[in-house]
């Protein structure tokens, strides 16, 4: 089943190569180990037929990926869910939608009954609780970025945390208010714009469930604001970027 599916995304690649609707195909490749796969750029079909591959449980959001692409049409492996993150880079001028082919990929996760469920456990805790949670996550993070470089969310040039001039730009936290900071500060830099494709529990190796960070804002924005998916077209503009009068005082 595997391996069929990869052959049918290798012939995806290999015709919008072909027929000229792209000139480079963002996918992955194997490296050395067999959990071991990565992003890879292909431009010749004797390359996909080389190197291509695909696991459902390693390969994630390739939207990211695409900013080292401006200038090329490039065909991209995406999932529905992952068409979220590229429209809302669309919105935000970070790609031009002329320049990207989309190739469909299967959704590789069950739709949660209820994805809120585990930020309403979170909020039911008192104030102490949620922050001894949150205190023993974050002492986990060795702050190797991974979670900032994956998001498609965050693509400015340059990075608070990247400022050699402020402490933050040191790698690994000295105090528990520091290990705090990077993380608060990265979930409101994408509040209302997070598409929640959970990339950065994904990649996160200490395996901090950041994911519910952004989904609290989600949720809260809902409720504020009226449901929103960021995302899911090319038009409206986010709840926090949009003034009306009416609007909740919070």
């Amino acid at each position: 089943m595997q391996k069929e599916l990869v052959s049918k995304l290798i012939e995806k690649a290999k015709e919008v190569l072909s027929n000229g609707s792209a000139e480079k195909v963002l996918g992955w490749k194997k490296g050395l180990f067999e959990d071991d796969i990565t992003p890879c750029v292909f431009e010749s079909a004797e390359e996909l037929e080389k190197d291509f591959t695909y696991d459902e449980n390693y390969c994630g959001n390739l939207c990211k990926y695409l900013m080292k692409q401006k200038g090329h049409k490039t065909a991209v492996f995406l999932t529905p869910k992952y068409v979220f993150s590229l429209n809302e880079m669309i919105k935000e001028n970070r790609i031009k939608q002329e320049e990207v082919v989309v190739l469909d990929l299967p959704e590789n996760t069950k739709a949660e009954e209820d994805r809120f469920a585990r930020v309403k456990e979170i909020e039911a805790m008192s104030a102490d609780e949620r922050h001894e949670f949150w205190k023993k996550e974050f002492s986990r993070c060795i702050r190797c970025n991974a979670c900032r470089d994956v998001c498609p969310a965050c693509t400015c040039e340059k990075c608070v945390f990247d400022n050699n001039n402020l402490y933050t730009s040191q790698k690994v936290a000295q105090t528990s208010f520091e290990e705090s900071l990077y993380h608060i500060i990265r979930a409101w830099h994408v509040a209302g714009r997070c598409t929640d494709c959970g990339e950065c529990s994904r990649v996160c190796p200490e395996h901090i469930p950041l994911y519910l960070l952004n989904r609290k804002f989600i949720k809260d924005i809902n409720e504020i604001y009226g449901e929103y998916q960021a995302g899911s077209d090319l038009e409206t503009k986010p709840p926090m970027l949009t003034f009306k009068e009416d609007d909740e005082e919070v």
